[in-house]
């Protein structure tokens, strides 16, 4: 790719990413930072971690056709639309739980949070044979009034049924958060036997959902254009 696929970190200890060129594709280390620059888009980079893989550390962030590993809360950060990604739960510690994202909005009034769009989740190949051992979780609220949200997305079995979970014993209240989900697929998408709180919601229509839209969410109509990068305005 021609372009940088990755935004600058102010934070050597975290940004330390060595890039490895295979075709079209760029692979990062994690923990990978991302943020400093007024909207970054990000197209066929793969980043593999475990815990805190994906810093989406400030301003408006787009990932496109991308590949995500992890264990624990390795999604979190700023407002971020993934959109046609992949997003491979790996095999932790045999005493821990996987927890995909741990959005961190601190106050009701600020536009952050994460949106995964017309995606994919799915057990990396190493931890398929095992995965019914362990407990998955679409995320947990890094802060009160954590936001997060997954659109559209194909959702393998390995996510526990109750869908989210707590962060911790006397985590935060779940009435302040906003998680929600709209039309998703696969055998993990059945939101019958999700959690009970008052901040769940299951989307139930196209209106509800287009706040967390690329149009909307992170004003991708003004400024990914000129990138090239391809993108779906809306649902």
């Amino acid at each position: 790719m021609g372009r940088k696929a990755a935004g600058e970190s102010g934070n050597p200890r975290q940004s330390r990413g060595l890039q490895r060129e295979s075709g079209d594709w760029k692979e990062l280390e994690a923990p990978h930072v991302c943020g400093r620059r007024h909207g970054q888009d990000h197209r066929h980079i793969c980043i593999k971690g475990y815990q805190d893989t994906l810093y989406v550390h400030s301003q408006r962030q787009f990932y496109r056709d991308c590949q995500i590993y992890g264990t624990i809360n390795f999604i979190f950060g700023a407002p971020v639309v993934l959109q046609n990604c992949d997003i491979y739960v790996r095999k932790p510690m045999d005493n821990q739980s996987n927890m995909i994202t741990a959005q961190g909005r601190e106050n009701p009034n600020e536009h952050t949070g994460i949106s995964v769009l017309n995606s994919r989740v799915r057990p990396a190949p190493e931890f398929s044979a095992v995965k019914r051992r362990f407990k998955i979780s679409l995320g947990r609220p890094w802060r009160k009034y954590s936001r997060t949200v997954f659109l559209k997305t194909d959702l393998d079995g390995l996510v526990d049924p109750r869908g989210w979970t707590e962060w911790g014993t006397g985590g935060f209240a779940p009435s302040a958060l906003y998680y929600g989900e709209y039309l998703n697929s696969g055998t993990g998408a059945s939101t019958l036997g999700r959690v009970r709180w008052v901040g769940f919601h299951v989307i139930r229509d196209s209106k509800e959902a287009s706040p967390f839209t690329v149009r909307n969410f992170i004003q991708g109509e003004s400024w990914i254009p000129a990138t090239g990068v391809p993108f779906w305005l809306d649902i």
